[in-house]
């Protein structure tokens, strides 16, 4: 095999991929937006409103900063409860191998729709909307070379 990797996805890889997707989007401009809009007008009117106003200009800057970062994390902790635990994953010219304890799987490169690479994980995408979270930990100094490789397998 070219590469091969042992590994496992966390609740922590799976929140900063769904951060990565909020904040890579025109939804994560809104969020910023909200968030500085909520912050200018705490700051403004703090002093002039009464306690239940305060409660809610808080919960206003806390919806995209504190409340929403945490309910992702927590549904990432409950993908991850149905993942495996322990996996290897191998990449040739044929395609993808899988093993874990209890079963083995393969995937074709053709299978394969796209490969993501972000500032801490490179994602690698299936046709069948399941994918690969390898990390910066698991992917050490060969991240640069494996992207290459995997992304001139999925152009052809």
């Amino acid at each position: 095999m070219k590469y091969k990797f042992n590994y496992q996805t966390t609740a922590f890889d799976i929140w900063q991929l769904s951060m990565y997707g909020v904040y890579g989007s025109m939804v994560g401009v809104s969020n910023i937006i909200f968030t500085v809009a909520m912050l200018l007008l705490t700051a403004r009117f703090w002093g002039d409103v009464n306690s239940f106003m305060k409660i809610l200009l808080i919960i206003g800057i806390c919806i995209f900063t504190v409340i929403q970062p945490a309910l992702v994390y927590m549904r990432g902790k409950r993908q991850v409860a149905t993942l495996p635990h322990e996996m290897e994953i191998g990449f040739d010219d044929n395609g993808i191998h899988i093993n874990t304890e209890e079963q083995s799987s393969y995937l074709k490169w053709d299978a394969v729709e796209g490969v993501l690479k972000k500032p801490t994980m490179i994602v690698i995408l299936s046709r069948d909307k399941h994918g690969f979270i390898l990390t910066n930990r698991a992917l050490g100094k060969q991240k640069e070379a494996f992207y290459n490789y995997v992304f001139s397998k999925i152009q052809r």
